[in-house]
C-alpha cells in the first residue's frame, strides 16, 4: 500500500507536502476537526510517506480552500 501511495504522489513532481500544523494553519481549523471532518468525507485526506509519517498534498488542500470559497453565495 505504501508503494501506491508513494507512486501517486511520483505523480506529482512540484508538489509541496503539508505537515498537519500547516494544514491547520492554512485553513484554521483544529487537529479534531480536521480528523471529524476526514472521516465524515468533508476534508481530504492525507498520503502515508513512511510506516509513521502522513503529509498533506498542497494542492489538496488548496483544491479544499477553493471549494469552500466557491460555495460560498455571499461572495
Amino acid at each position: 500500500m505504501l508503494d501506491v501511495e508513494l507512486n501517486k504522489a511520483a505523480q506529482y513532481p512540484s508538489a509541496r507536502l503539508l505537515r498537519l500544523k500547516d494544514v491547520q494553519h492554512r485553513v484554521g481549523l483544529g487537529r479534531s476537526t480536521i480528523y471529524r471532518w476526514m472521516d465524515e468525507g468533508k476534508f481530504p485526506r492525507p498520503h502515508p510517506i513512511s510506516n509513521h509519517s502522513i503529509r498533506w498534498l498542497e494542492s489538496d488542500v488548496d483544491d479544499w480552500i477553493s471549494s469552500k470559497v466557491d460555495d460560498n453565495p455571499d461572495r
